[in-house]
């Protein structure tokens, strides 16, 4: 940033990287880099990301289909943060009792939901 003609500390990136929920994930080629989260405001996003990724196991994807794997007894709760998120490539989702199921609008988006949901939860 300085040799672009920005002068700021590390602590101001961090914080605005914070502020503007930002998520880290990696990339196909193994490099990283920063998504916005999509998130809606208001005080129950923070709690349902946190309840996603704290249960948060695993997320795959075939097809159009992300599968998401969550501790016991969190898919439900997993799945209604997901449904709060309203991103416009998820047409909706369906819960048990450890896996979620998210259907996208291609499978483009599906991959990309995969990549995102696995960056939300390494905010942990």
């Amino acid at each position: 940033l300085r040799r672009e003609g920005f002068c700021v500390t590390q602590a101001t990136v961090s914080r605005d990287i914070k502020d503007l929920k930002l998520i880290k994930v990696l990339t196909g080629d193994g490099h990283s880099r920063y998504i916005t989260s999509g998130m809606g405001e208001g005080q129950n996003y923070g709690k349902l990301l946190s309840i996603f990724s704290e249960s948060f196991v695993s997320a795959d994807y075939s097809g159009n289909i992300v599968v998401v794997h969550t501790l016991p007894g969190m898919a439900q709760a997993s799945a209604s943060a997901v449904d709060s998120l309203k991103w416009p490539v998820i047409l909706g989702s369906i819960a048990g009792d450890d896996t979620m199921m998210v259907v996208c609008r291609d499978p483009a988006a599906a991959e990309n939901v995969a990549t995102r949901f696995c960056g939300m939860a390494s905010q942990k």
